[in-house]
């Protein structure tokens, strides 16, 4: 039996603010108190629609400018690939990945190849994570729930993106809990 259509306002849990959310938007922060939140999907929860969110502004926005958001969390990757003929065996990943990565996902809405790229570059050329004030930031419209097959497809880009013959690479990337971060 299908589960009627429950409509729930979304308001911040803190000062019960309505939050003008648009059809696409899974996080904001709250214009009055400047609590970080989330969308609250889950079926079995009640509430006013939000989940607390940490969010942090890093330094360099512009104070008439937007940010980006990203979601930021720390992982290991373990890897085992193989390449058609002869090759360094992978010894390039396993330098790469010997050591845990930051990943950065945008969270804003970019094609699959802008995410891509810039979550190839930012997590090879990590950037500093200075907090800085609070600034006005493109929506979020990237699920948590997303972020960790978009790490997953990133290390895949990376691998595929080697000169020598990739022939299967099977992965597994272990992320900590993302935060919100809105960059410059």
């Amino acid at each position: 039996m299908a589960r009627p259509v429950t409509l729930v306002p979304l308001a911040c849990f803190k000062c019960d603010t309505p939050i003008p959310a648009q059809p696409e938007e899974v996080a904001w922060v709250c214009a009055r108190c400047g609590q970080g939140l989330a969308l609250n999907d889950d079926p079995e929860a009640s509430g006013k629609g939000t989940l607390p969110l940490v969010v942090q502004f890093a330094t360099g926005i512009p104070p008439a400018g937007r940010g980006k958001p990203y979601w930021v969390a720390d992982g290991t990757v373990q890897l085992q690939r193989q390449i058609y003929g002869h090759g360094d065996k992978g010894k390039e990943a396993q330098s790469l990945w010997a050591q845990p990565r930051r990943f950065f996902i945008p969270a804003f809405d970019c094609s699959l190849e802008t995410m891509l790229s810039l979550g190839q570059r930012m997590l090879l050329q990590s950037p500093a994570l200075q907090p800085g004030p609070a600034a006005a930031f493109e929506p979020v419209t990237l699920h948590r729930r997303d972020i960790q097959p978009m790490a997953d497809f990133i290390v895949l880009a990376i691998e595929a993106g080697r000169s020598d013959m990739l022939k299967e690479v099977r992965l597994n990337v272990r992320l900590s809990e993302a935060a919100l971060w809105v960059l410059p």
